[in-house]
């Protein structure tokens, strides 16, 4: 190696630990010569300090191997990297010069049978006996671990041959097994006795180990011919305590790993070999769902394979059925959150095994995954983590872009615990806080030191979140209750939908094979939700209607790749979705005009609705982005539609009271007038026009099946041919809302207004208050009451409210006249217009103690009363009546009562209409339709308690109604 000016300030610049003593080393060498190599070589190495020693011992044990690799830069730089990743393989080739000749050329990758080669030539078996000394055995494993250290560090890439780096380690491992075993029989005389396998499992059954892990595994022994099985099964045991000792025991050779048989049956406690028949009982009727779990990576590493292969064979259908065992999802779920729990609090921003975000946190998703859906799906079978992330990735189990992260996190993750238990071969999985060290190792992973920093914090924090969607899935709870018979087959599948309680099991069956039939992804993810989602179709009124929606959501939405695979991933969104569906018509014929719309079932969040001055800019900004009137208008009018279908999807699933339905459907409203108001105006050019809202609009009180009440009004001065354009505006307004079309329309109502049908449809603010004060009847005035500003122009309707408010609130309140006139109306119109027979009584609206019967009370308690309490002067019947009550004029027990039945009366139209999908005022007669509406409203037990809770608190208001509205 070339010689360099001022060796300790160079040294230093380098990045070598001891820059004094490197460059005596340095300075040292006599064989180094101006035209050889120089320090480029130490770039990419981890500990550049260490490697010069080691490279300093070999120089002194074979000066003339050591000058033969200085002539050889690149077989330089392996040994370089391999002695500056690793402390004790640095002093394994100072010691043992011969080690580097492996890394002459660059080592590639072996397969099983050349690692068997590779160990063959240091400790040769023969006949199945070794009787080389112990030590070799310790000594090929590091000339193993050499080599295959020297492919890893060299790699461009070392992230992505993790998988294949841990391959040939477990390749090395079930070759140290197979020599100590071959060790372990020239010490135990009849060792011909006994046929004896070693099963891996973990990591080394996976074929994923690390540089350094303990190795599990079990031992199971049958009898030779003719050899009694406790015989047998004595002289088993001493081979396998032969076995581990072999392997653990420290000597000058070093040492090489514990081999743990702590996972047999009974642990510890257990005998250290089984029978065959042994273990059959004891898996049988003994083992507990985490040792089903470890037998997923259970596999013949060493001794009698074919034994081996038989145990593994025989325990697989106990393994695959593990996910249908009786509490093995919460055991699960539990056992990892215990593992997190028992990290120190120090150590917890630095395990990359066991800590939340971790290497342990994907191992266990994956495994879960595998364990509730491999035992109806062989594919998804591998024994390995990213074989069976990259299976269930491809299979439709995990969406594709959360495959490649998880992959991604792991490789990383995997990588940086390498090249820790690397670093020193010990057993560890903590990221070093020391941060010298820990730049060191990142110059081995080929990345900077905040790099590695950075991908390790991101890491965790992304693996946490998959794991939380993924391990948390309300799907694996569902399907991992499942039996497996009806995962299979069209009968079995028939069979447990007609148990499910599917009105026609036939035609379910239809819509079943329809979305699981093929085999695009797709399908695949269809097939995995299916179980889950006929259960919760069960679980809703109509399961027959709710598959028949979801077929045909899925069919529209089908090639949109966020759907399924939002329905997998989004928590309880699939779940919501089968709610929904097998509820409510209304909901299901909006999503069916709005697929999209299916998005906002992933989260609550979206569920909530903007404010109202917010969502009348959006629908105004829809309608804006199209020249065309007619696409302005769908435009819009397709917003109100999906915004609409998010109230009542929050609605189905008990996401919203009455009173918050009532406002949201309300502030729709008002945002559909105010843009289609915008639209109108590029038809017709008019004056100002505002727009007051009454009755239920007024009161913030709409039902989806309610009209819009409303009157219209325009400047003082506007006459002749501005009143007339008006006119065309409000009749060009009322077109609009009115249009047929894929969505629910919104109707104007304009007979409040002044002097009905009869009346100009616009009149001027003094014009109205003209009217109110001259010619207004007492029910108009009451109908005032609910008036407030429901769009356009505010300043024209907020005065209007400001004349009128001595009618509404008038003073001294109402005559004795006046309440009498009130009270005949209220009368006349129950008799025009409420029902006769038993539909009378059951008529929400109209009906004794129904909805007319509360807000008349309440109104008549405003009209009396709000021009001494300002309290009263608002427009909602809920809001005035507890005003009412507050200020004494209602007492508690009546105001309770009041409001109970309006609530339910309220609560049960809106439930008719979500669930029949077209509106009606009576209470349904009809038993089903009665329990989805009572499913609906969160009620439990006999669907008669529906009708008995309805006429109960109707008969309670009605009562109320009797002496504060009647008098009586």
């Amino acid at each position: 190696m070339s010689r360099v000016q001022s060796p300790v300030a160079e040294f230093a610049r380098r990045g070598f630990r001891e820059p004094s003593a490197a460059a005596r080393i340095w300075e040292s060498w006599p064989e180094a010569d101006d035209d050889r190599p120089g320090l480029s070589l130490f770039e990419p190495v981890g500990d550049r300090f260490s490697a010069l020693q080691s490279l300093d011992q070999l120089r002194a044990r074979d000066p003339e191997r050591f000058r033969s690799l200085c002539d050889d830069p690149a077989w330089c730089g392996r040994v370089l990297r391999v002695a500056g990743a690793s402390s004790v393989l640095a002093q394994v080739l100072g010691r043992r010069p011969e080690l580097v000749d492996g890394l002459r050329a660059a080592p590639g990758q072996r397969d099983a049978e050349q690692w068997r080669a590779f160990f063959d030539r240091w400790t040769p078996v023969v006949d199945g006996v070794c009787t080389v000394d112990s030590d070799q055995l310790r000594i090929a494993n590091r000339a193993a671990l050499v080599e295959v250290a020297a492919r890893d560090l060299s790699a461009e890439d070392p992230a992505a041959v993790v998988d294949s780096v841990s391959l040939e380690l477990s390749h090395v491992a079930d070759n140290v097994l197979r020599v100590a075993l071959a060790l372990a029989r020239a010490e135990v005389q009849g060792w011909r006795d006994v046929r004896l396998a070693v099963i891996a499992f973990g990591k080394t059954g996976a074929q994923e180990l690390n540089y350094l892990s303990d190795v599990d595994v079990m031992y199971v022994a049958e009898p030779a011919e003719g050899v009694g099985t406790d015989r047998a099964m004595a002289t088993a045991t001493r081979l396998a305590a032969a076995l581990a000792r072999i392997c653990s025991a420290h000597t000058k050779a070093g040492t090489i790993w514990t081999v743990d048989a702590g996972l047999r049956p009974e642990g510890n406690a257990g005998p250290l070999v089984r029978t065959l028949a042994s273990l059959r009982t004891y898996y049988g009727r003994w083992a507990k769902n985490w040792e089903f779990q470890a037998l997923l990576k259970g596999r013949a590493a060493a001794g009698d394979l074919e034994l081996g292969q038989e145990f593994v064979d025989m325990v697989q259908p106990w393994v695959w059925e593990a996910g249908h065992r009786d509490g093995f999802l919460p055991e699960m779920r539990a056992m990892r959150e215990r593992v997190i729990s028992l990290v120190p609090p120090a150590q917890e921003e630095h395990e990359i095994k066991l800590g939340s975000g971790g290497l342990r946190d994907t191992e266990f998703t994956v495994q879960l995954l595998q364990l509730v859906h491999g035992r109806a799906d062989e594919r998804i079978r591998s024994r390995g983590t990213l074989a069976a992330l990259a299976e269930l990735v491809e299979y439709g189990y995990i969406g594709r872009s959360d495959g490649a992260q998880m992959a991604q996190h792991y490789r990383f993750q995997r990588l940086l615990e390498h090249r820790i238990q690397l670093k020193h071969l010990r057993r560890t999985h903590l990221v070093p806080d020391d941060r010298e060290e820990l730049a060191e190792i990142a110059r081995t992973m080929g990345l900077g030191l905040e790099e590695v920093e950075s991908r390790w914090r991101a890491s965790r924090r992304d693996v946490r979140r998959l794991r939380q969607r993924i391990f948390f899935s309300p799907l694996l709870d569902v399907f991992a209750t499942v039996p497996t018979e009806s995962l299979l087959t069209p009968e079995s599948a028939m069979a447990r939908i007609r148990a499910l309680g599917f009105d026609d099991p036939r035609s379910a069956l239809g819509h079943i094979e329809a979305l699981t039939s093929g085999t695009s992804r797709a399908v695949e993810i269809q097939r995995q939700l299916m179980p889950a989602m006929l259960e919760w179709f069960a679980d809703g009124p109509n399961p027959d209607f709710g598959l028949l929606s979801f077929r045909q959501l899925s069919e529209a939405l089908g090639d949109s790749s966020w759907y399924l695979r939002a329905l997998r991933d989004e928590g309880y969104m699939a779940q919501r979705l089968a709610k929904v569906a097998s509820t409510s018509r209304y909901v299901v014929d909006l999503l069916k005009r709005a697929p999209q719309s299916v998005r906002w079932l992933a989260s609550t969040d979206d569920l909530r609705l903007p404010e109202g001055a917010e969502l009348a800019d959006a629908l105004k900004k829809a309608a804006a982005r199209h020249d065309d009137v007619e696409r302005a208008v769908g435009s819009a009018r397709a917003m109100r539609r999906s915004e609409l279908c998010r109230v009542a999807i929050a609605d189905v699933l008990g996401e919203l009271d009455i009173d918050d339905c009532g406002r949201a459907l309300s502030d729709i409203g008002s945002a559909t007038v105010e843009a289609a108001l915008e639209v109108a105006r590029r038809d017709i050019d008019a004056p100002p026009l505002g727009i007051v809202a009454l009755g239920r609009w007024g009161g913030r009180e709409l039902s989806y099946a309610s009209d819009a009440d409303c009157m219209f009004v325009v400047p003082d001065g506007t006459e002749g041919e501005d009143l007339a354009a008006a006119g065309r505006l409000v009749r060009r307004l009322a077109e609009i809302l009115a249009k047929p079309g894929p969505d629910p329309a919104f109707p104007l109502d304009t007979n409040l207004r002044p002097e009905g049908a009869d009346g100009p449809p616009v009149r001027t603010v003094s014009s109205y208050a003209s009217y109110y004060a001259k010619w207004a009847s007492t029910w108009e005035r009451q109908m005032l009451l609910r008036a407030r500003h429901g769009a356009g122009d505010e300043r024209l309707t907020a005065a209007v409210l400001a004349d009128v408010a001595p009618y509404r609130y008038p003073e001294g309140g109402l005559t004795g006249a006046q309440l009498t006139e009130i009270r005949r109306l209220k009368s006349r119109m129950e008799n025009e217009r409420l029902p006769k027979g038993g539909a009378g009584v059951r008529h929400l609206k109209l009906g004794p103690g129904g909805l007319s019967d509360v807000e008349w009370t309440v109104q008549v308690v405003q009209l009396q009363h709000a021009h001494a309490h300002p309290e009263l002067r608002v427009t909602g019947t809920m809001e005035a009546l507890e005003a009412a009550r507050a200020l004494g004029l209602v007492q508690q027990g009546d105001a309770d009562a009041l409001a109970a039945a309006w609530r339910h009366a309220s609560s049960l139209r809106d439930a008719i209409m979500l669930v029949r999908g077209r509106p009606s005022d009576v209470l349904p007669s009809d038993l089903r339709e009665l329990a989805a509406i009572s499913a609906l409203l969160g009620m439990s037990g006999p669907v008669t308690q529906l009708g008995e809770r309805t006429r109960r608190l109707a008969r309670r208001a009605s009562a109320v109604v009797a002496r504060l509205f009647w008098g009586e």
